[in-house]
């Protein structure tokens, strides 16, 4: 009996030590199960991550889809192993895919309609410029898919020779002439077909005028009866002289470079594009560029790139957000709080653009574009260029002009001119209040520099924009030698059939001082700034980036627009953007660079006279 108690203790025990057993191996395998499904978690999480980077990772990340932009955007996707992300704060340039419904960007005649609305426009202000009436400047840069060259009055000029030998001897030792000329012949399609100095087979439409009006040509007859050359192509052997405009214009439609570049190459399966995203940091890893932060529908976001960041916003947005990332002048920098990835003092200075005035003179008979401004004809012409895309809404009406030298001694001009059958009061801003015509003119290479700095740290804040401009005396007297030269041309024979009273600045304006007075109140901004994020040698302490457009002091990061120009060239600017562009992409993808040697460029025979 007592064995058989003993035996009842005894199975007792053994099944609470069965129990205390099988609870521990319970909570042993409830341990490893937990264990497990948080490991599978983590890595589940982590994948995910992986996932979501891999899915936000491109080979290149492009910020800015404008006229440098687009070009890369394309060419670096002409490799289908390259993977890009281009992103642009503005919208698209069409509507419901339709170029008609967005007829105010395509329209060529309608260009003045986005430097009033804020919508496809940055719309910049500058400091009160002290050596202009303390006036606050506005200036226009684009907001949109082909950024300025949906904007621009669609003038091509590509600037002179030496500007780009001179640009190789500051320091951009690749970039001179016979380096540069082949990718502005890549770029062209020019509808005269291709010659030493043309491209015939590239994406960029380029044309000339086909209103053959009256008062262009009135005007060339008039520079010549003034004593300069007439020239066939501004943007070919010679410079020197006035002739007809070559525009961005393709079959009466503005020809930007989302138009030539990027609606080709949208569809492309390695390509891709968001619109209205504001990019607003640059991510580093130490001094490695890794990719973007960006804001999309007021969503926070992040971007990768495994190869390269490239910046394309131009020059004011491209060193914005290099000083927004923590790259720039360290000083600045700390003053706002902005961690310093690396302290380069060049980017924002250096600032350079062209300033122009109108000289306008009152037309005795009705053939300027005054009557087609009443809105009855507003609508027959926006009716017709809708339907067929012709008539006089086709064309910017910028189809004549040239290039001259102030005086003897000056190698190569530095004055131009764009002449326009109407009158343009305040960026158009102003309805034209009579028959008139004008000239755009001003100096290409002056010599007043300024700078941009941040405002805050806020990215929608605008910066400080400081151009500087006549702040010295050569660009003073430059000034005055435009509006005298123009008075001379415009009062030659050609004009006696058309020629009224000067209606600016007027014919109370006749000395030195009094044409200094007129230039500091009605100059304005011909809308070129660059030179920002400025190409150098990386001696010079100035430069940004170097001859390779990398940013000099960090890896994977580079910048390609105007902001990198070493100096401004002598015309336009958006032929000369969409060049580097072009080179640029050849640098990236690592082809040898295209060269032409020994290609004639027109030297005046003396110096010794100014024409």
């Amino acid at each position: 009996m007592s064995y058989l108690m003993k035996g009842v203790r005894c199975g007792s025990c053994v099944r609470k030590m069965h129990k205390v057993t099988g609870a521990l191996f319970k909570a042993h395998i409830v341990k490893n199960l937990l264990s497990i499904n948080e490991r599978q978690f983590q890595i589940s999480r982590a994948s995910s991550q992986l996932s979501s980077e891999k899915k936000d990772s491109y080979d290149y990340v492009i910020v800015g889809a404008g006229s440098a932009g687009c070009v890369l955007a394309n060419r670096l996707t002409e490799d289908c192993l390259s993977t890009v992300l281009l992103l642009e704060a503005g919208p698209k340039d069409t509507f419901l895919g339709s170029k008609r419904l967005m007829w105010k960007i395509h329209m060529p005649a309608a260009l003045t309609y986005n430097l009033c609305d804020e919508k496809y426009n940055w719309y910049y202000h500058t400091t009160p410029q002290k050596h202009m009436d303390n006036r606050i400047m506005y200036w226009p840069r684009g907001r949109v898919w082909g950024g300025s060259s949906s904007l621009n009055a669609m003038v091509y000029i590509r600037g002179h020779a030496e500007d780009y030998n001179r640009w190789s001897r500051e320091g951009a030792v690749g970039w001179d002439y016979e380096h540069c000329l082949p990718y502005f012949k890549k770029a062209q399609a020019h509808e005269l077909g291709p010659d030493q100095y043309r491209g015939g087979n590239g994406p960029l439409c380029v044309s000339r005028g086909k209103t053959n009006h009256p008062l262009h040509h009135a005007f060339l007859e008039a520079t010549q009866q003034a004593g300069y050359p007439f020239t066939d192509d501004m943007n070919g052997y010679q410079q020197e002289g006035f002739g007809w405009m070559d525009m961005t214009i393709h079959q009466g439609q503005r020809w930007s470079t989302a138009s030539a570049y990027l609606h080709p190459a949208k569809s492309r399966p390695n390509l891709s594009v968001a619109e209205k995203t504001l990019v607003t940091k640059i991510l580093f890893q130490g001094t490695k560029s890794i990719g973007v932060e960006y804001v999309k529908n007021g969503q926070r976001k992040k971007a990768f790139a495994s190869k390269e960041v490239i910046l394309s916003g131009g020059a004011i947005n491209s060193p914005q957000l290099l000083m927004l990332s923590g790259i720039g002048n360290a000083d600045d920098l700390k003053k706002l709080g902005i961690p310093v990835v690396c302290h380069l003092p060049g980017v924002g200075q250096n600032l350079q653009d062209h300033l122009e005035v109108y000289v306008q003179q009152k037309c005795t008979k009705p053939i300027t574009l005054y009557n087609a401004q009443k809105p009855v004809n507003m609508v027959r012409i926006g009716l017709e260029w809708l339907w067929k895309f012709t008539g006089e809404g086709a064309t910017a009406h910028l189809e004549s002009g040239g290039f001259i030298r102030s005086e003897s001694g000056v190698p190569h001009p530095d004055i131009q001119f764009h002449f326009l059958p109407s009158q343009v009061i305040d960026h158009g801003r102003v309805a034209s209040t009579m028959e008139a015509y004008q000239v755009h003119v001003g100096p290409m290479r002056s010599t007043s520099t300024g700078w941009l700095k941040l405002k805050s740290t806020n990215p929608n804040d605008h910066p400080i924009i400081e151009p500087n401009y006549l702040s010295t005396e050569r660009d003073i007297w430059e000034f005055r030698q435009c509006v005298k030269l123009t008075r001379e041309i415009f009062a030659q024979k050609a004009f006696e059939n058309f020629r009224g009273p000067e209606i600016q600045p007027g014919n109370h304006v006749q000395s030195d001082q009094e044409i200094d007075a007129f230039i500091r109140q009605k100059a304005d901004s011909a809308y070129h700034p660059s030179c920002t994020c400025k190409m150098g040698q990386l001696s010079d302490s100035t430069a940004v980036v170097d001859p390779q457009t990398k940013v000099i002091g960090v890896e994977n990061l580079r910048v390609v627009d105007a902001s990198i120009m070493p100096s401004v060239v002598s015309g336009n600017l958006n032929a000369p953007t969409i060049m580097i562009a072009e080179k640029a992409a050849d640098i990236i993808r690592g082809l040898p660079s295209l060269r032409e040697k020994n290609v004639p460029v027109y030297k005046p025979k003396t110096l010794e006279t100014q024409r």
